[in-house]
């Protein structure tokens, strides 16, 4: 086989190379008396590398880049400083060998926790550190919303000049210095110029300062914009969510996004006085009512729906549902999440929240019909549905008046006042133990004060003493060293003791539990340690 006249001389040697010269013959040139093929093709590569190299002519010189933008926050303390750079060196450390993990802190579940107090002070990051930390938000996601903020201009400024830190150029809300939210002319331009994640956040900053000012500019080039770009930007209305978005957001029903056209639809369901509302409040109260036709006791009867119209497509309900759901029960589960929940007290005879979920639910539907409930409690922040969809703390877990999931119920959680919330999740742990409350403990507000984190310190030192292993609990001791108020610290030195091995127990079970409550207390004080040296008390 022969090369073709456009083929140079370093290609022929690679193609040789990778076919091997039993399959391509090296060209006659390379070849010599004597020389085996192989040989002699390494023998000519290794020239014609010298010669590529000798011969290599400078690129044309690059612009140069323009010089950091100025960062007037405060510089961070060095003690701070110190912290940080060991918490960024820890990142990458292999993992407990035998998934034993000793007695010290986990250093890199600590460094969210330590961007978010940083970020509350307002420091700048250090310039040097500025490449590790975009790496670091580039290999986990769940550091990047902080970890962006706390690089500020000079990182943005930075990840312009890597490929590998391009997430940054649009999932940086905090990440650039925004103009004032009242400067119109300074507004606009960025409006107009600014990279995607600098106009989102500006979308986000002017919104607090002027919510019609916000919908305003968003409206000027809603019809130019890309559909994610048209997603991204619609879901921040979510903040300060009122009834001047309807209009926008009644047109939004119509855009040519499937998505742009749901998330408009779900906001709308969140606005009770909105057109929308009212229309799924009216296809939902065909679908239930009161019935009466049974003892004479009341019940909740459901006729779910038989169509899928236009209307109600364009109202957000998906009208295929996926695999395994029937088609009456998708569409009636989509209208009752939509519906105003005052609408309810209404239609059901007056009664509160409690009351209605207490009435049995004809036919089978109750468990589509309290799902549907649950959504719309979530969607519409209604604490005193909520209230009456959770239950007790105290009743088993899979007999609750709503929903017996975890997932939902931590969702119905979120919705309450914090101290309620803590208050709720103590008396459940109390009550059932800490195997079913790790998504619930997920909702509570940091750190968890009394009677919350006593409740969690109480069921573990429980759990030791039933002389089990504690990694059966290592999700929820986890949480506890991110999340217990580090003033815990010495109540908890006592547990930090190897207990007498009890009849049944584990072999060496409670060695394990010490060193976990070693860890416990150490992560606790390096906590406190961590807050001092930011400046807090």
């Amino acid at each position: 086989m022969t090369s073709t006249a456009s083929t140079s001389p370093w290609e022929e040697l690679v193609t040789s190379a990778l076919l091997g010269t039993d399959r391509r013959t090296p060209p006659d040139a390379v070849l010599s008396p004597g020389k085996d093929a192989p040989v002699a093709l390494l023998d000519a590569a290794a020239v014609q590398t010298v010669r590529r190299r000798a011969g290599l002519l400078p690129a044309p010189a690059a612009d140069r880049p323009e010089p950091a933008p100025h960062d007037a926050r405060p510089q961070l303390p060095a003690p701070a400083r110190r912290r940080l750079a060991q918490l960024l060196a820890d990142r990458s450390a292999p993992s407990h060998a035998g998934g034993r993990r000793g007695t010290a802190p986990d250093l890199t579940e600590l460094l969210p926790q330590w961007l978010a107090a940083a970020n509350e002070h307002g420091y700048q990051a250090p310039p040097s550190v500025l490449p590790t930390l975009l790496d670091a938000a580039r290999a986990r996601t769940d550091l990047r919303p902080q970890a962006l903020t706390f690089a500020g201009p000079r990182g943005l400024w930075l990840a312009r000049l890597n490929p590998e830190w391009k997430f940054a150029l649009r999932g940086a809300s905090g990440s650039s210095v925004l103009p004032d939210a009242g400067d119109a002319e300074a507004v606009q331009r960025l409006w107009e110029e600014g990279l995607f994640a600098e106009r989102v956040a500006l979308l986000v900053a002017v919104r607090v300062h002027d919510a019609g000012a916000a919908l305003a500019l968003l409206t000027a080039t809603w019809a130019t914009e890309r559909a994610e770009d048209r997603l991204m930007f619609l879901d921040s209305l979510r903040t300060g969510l009122s009834d001047a978005d309807e209009s926008f957001l009644e047109q939004a029903l119509s855009d040519r996004s499937r998505n742009v056209r749901a998330t408009a639809a779900e906001l709308l369901s969140a606005l009770p006085h909105s057109a929308l509302a009212g229309r799924m409040a009216a296809r939902a109260a065909t679908c239930v009512s009161l019935d009466r036709s049974g003892d004479g006791d009341a019940a909740v009867g459901v006729e779910a729906p038989h169509e899928c119209d236009a209307g109600m497509q364009r109202d957000g309900v998906a009208p295929s549902p996926p695999t395994g759901r029937g088609e009456r029960s998708w569409w009636l589960g989509q209208l009752v999440e939509a519906a105003p929940l005052s609408t309810w007290r209404g239609r059901l005879g007056g009664r509160t929240a409690q009351e209605i979920v207490a009435l049995p639910v004809a036919d089978g539907w109750g468990e589509e019909l309290h799902a549907a409930w649950c959504r719309a409690a979530v969607r519409q922040r209604d604490a005193e549905w909520s209230r009456a969809l959770l239950g007790a703390p105290g009743n088993p877990p899979d007999t609750g008046p709503g929903t017996s999931s975890l997932a939902e119920r931590a969702k119905l959680l979120a919705t309450l006042p914090d101290g309620e919330r803590a208050v709720w999740v103590a008396e459940f742990i109390a009550a059932h133990g800490l195997s079913e409350a790790f998504q619930l403990l997920g909702v509570c507000a940091v750190p968890w004060g009394e009677p919350l984190g006593r409740s969690v310190v109480d069921a573990l030192d429980i759990a030791r003493d039933a002389g089990s292993y504690p990694w059966s609990f290592s999700g929820v001791m986890g949480l506890a060293e991110r999340c217990l108020d580090p003033a815990e610290a010495s109540r908890l030195e006592l547990l930090t003791a190897t207990p007498d091995e009890t009849e049944g127990a584990s072999p060496g079970a409670g060695g394990y539990w010490s060193e976990a409550f070693q860890r416990l207390v150490s992560t606790l004080r390096l906590r406190a340690a961590m807050r001092v040296e930011l400046g807090g008390v």
